[in-house]
């Protein structure tokens, strides 16, 4: 006789009951087998890899130099924009054949990601996002980012008169 429990109350039992079919002239029967399921430690929870928050940033850092949106950088890469903020984050894990996209579509070679990195593994982890890490700062970015896209002879008249300005204050 076939066991008429569904699914989701074979769940819930600690044993799951399997009905063997009769085959060749042997007897059907039923045997019980214990479901493990698996319980979440704080092991199983992810956590981010120094490496991956590092790559995470730099490809920020270069995107927001770029002027290029996330939207933008997904749409070139051929991923969805979520998955370009998880990079960013480090929360996932970027395959070395999308962090050659990336860098293609940045015009960085995929070691600039790695840059810095030796210095960064030192660092304690609690210090790295302070808002005086200027690296991540979007204004610092931003001031980077319109330096870069004046002319040569504005950019050294501009460097001049900020340094100017930084002695005053």
């Amino acid at each position: 006789m076939a066991d008429t429990r569904d699914a989701r109350q074979l769940l819930d039992h600690p044993t799951s009951h399997v009905n063997i079919p009769e085959r060749s002239g042997m007897q059907s029967s039923t045997v019980s087998a214990p479901i493990r399921r698996r319980q979440m430690t704080k092991s199983h929870i992810a956590k981010k890899h120094d490496v991956d928050t590092h790559v995470g940033k730099r490809i920020r850092y270069r995107r927001l130099v770029n002027g290029t949106t996330q939207q933008q950088l997904a749409d070139v890469v051929g991923i969805r924009f979520q998955q370009i903020q998880k990079y960013e984050t480090g929360m996932n894990r970027v395959s070395a054949s999308r962090l050659w996209d990336i860098a293609n579509s940045l015009s960085v070679p995929v070691s600039f990601f790695f840059e810095g990195l030796e210095t960064d593994a030192h660092v304690d982890k609690n210090t790295v996002d302070l808002p005086g890490d200027t690296s991540t700062n979007k204004e610092t970015l931003d001031l980077l980012r319109f330096c870069y896209a004046l002319p040569e002879s504005q950019r050294r008249r501009f460097f001049d008169l900020v340094r100017v300005l930084s002695k005053v204050a």
